[in-house]
Order: C-alpha cells, then sequence, then structure tokens
C-alpha cells in the first residue's frame, strides 16, 4: 500500500466556504487555471464520493476548487473536499495532472499566451484521499448533495455530465473498476 501523503499544513475546517476568483492561481507558462481536488474512496476502495454541481443540481462531479495563491495544490484539495463534501481523510496519494477537454465549454483563461500552442483551459491536481469522516454538516451542505458511487456510475454521471477530464482523473486513481453497467 502507498505511503500516506503527510503535510503538516493542511488547513483548518472552516464553516464558510471561500468564494471569488481575484486569488487563484494560473500556470505561468500556459495560463491554464489550477484546480485541485480529492477522490474520496472508502477503504476497500470499490466506492467513491461524487458530489452534485451547484449550478447543475441533477449532474455529479468530484469535489474541487480553484487553487489560491496562498495555498499549495494539496492544501486546495482538502479544503475544497470539506468545502463541497463535508469529507476528511488520509491523502494516500497524488495523481497524474489532468488537462481540461472540454473545448469551448471550459473556464477563459487569462494573459497572454502563444497562440500555436494549445492551451488547457484548465489543468487539474487530484489527490487520493481514502475517508475517515463524513460530517454531517459543512459548509456547502444546503448547494449540494453527495453519494457513494462505484466506478461504473461514477464514470456514467461523470460522462452524463460532459465531463471527459474528470473521467480522466477518475480512471488514474486505485478504485475497484468494476465493469457492469459501465455506460
Amino acid at each position: 500500500m502507498d505511503e500516506p501523503y503527510k503535510n503538516p499544513n493542511l488547513p483548518v475546517k472552516s464553516s464558510t466556504a471561500r468564494e471569488g476568483r481575484e486569488n487563484q492561481r494560473y500556470n505561468s507558462e500556459t495560463g491554464a487555471r489550477i484546480v485541485a481536488g480529492c477522490i474520496c474512496m472508502n477503504e476497500t476502495k470499490d466506492k467513491i464520493i461524487m458530489i452534485s454541481s451547484s449550478k447543475h443540481k441533477d449532474r455529479w462531479i468530484l469535489p474541487k476548487g480553484g487553487n489560491e495563491l496562498d495555498e499549495t495544490e494539496l492544501e486546495t484539495a482538502v479544503r475544497e473536499t470539506w468545502e463541497e463534501a463535508g469529507v476528511e481523510g488520509i491523502i494516500i496519494k497524488k495523481l497524474p495532472v489532468v488537462l481540461d477537454s472540454r473545448g469551448s465549454k471550459a473556464p477563459v483563461i487569462k494573459g497572454e499566451f502563444n497562440p500555436d500552442i494549445a492551451t488547457p483551459k484548465s489543468e487539474f491536481h487530484f489527490f487520493e484521499l481514502q475517508v475517515d469522516k463524513l460530517s454531517t454538516e459543512w459548509p456547502e451542505m444546503k448547494k449540494r448533495q453527495r453519494r457513494w458511487c462505484t466506478y461504473s456510475e461514477a464514470k456514467h454521471e461523470l460522462i452524463k455530465s460532459k465531463r471527459p477530464e474528470l473521467v480522466d482523473a477518475l480512471d488514474s486513481c486505485s478504485i475497484v473498476k468494476d465493469v457492469e453497467g459501465v455506460y
């Protein structure tokens, strides 16, 4: 088993969610917005937590959000997971970076960058988290629902939500990949 990702500077749980993009971090080379989150698995690694989108209540996604200037990607991932899903746990490992692949639906990049280079609008930094606690109260509990999903259920929901970059993140984690019912 992988050694847990150790970081003594994890953020204190807040009762309110951070909002706004004035402190967002962008990749200095590509202009892509840096986003971080967690793929939250149960101990047997056969289910993950998914949350409802705050904009589209019938769409299910992974907890994640913009990396801010005063945080590491790990701190952002843990904070966003707490704010959006009320999940706490142990970070097991960092997953490979996933680039946004939503085309014109992706967030707009800021700044001026080389137009000859295909620039991702966002880059996603996900961490694998083993769920230790599901809180009954968390900052965005009135905006979002959460639920446990198998790999095939999660993949189906992410495809339905038109989030191929989140499918890539899901595929990179160590969840047990059940194949029944994969859509």
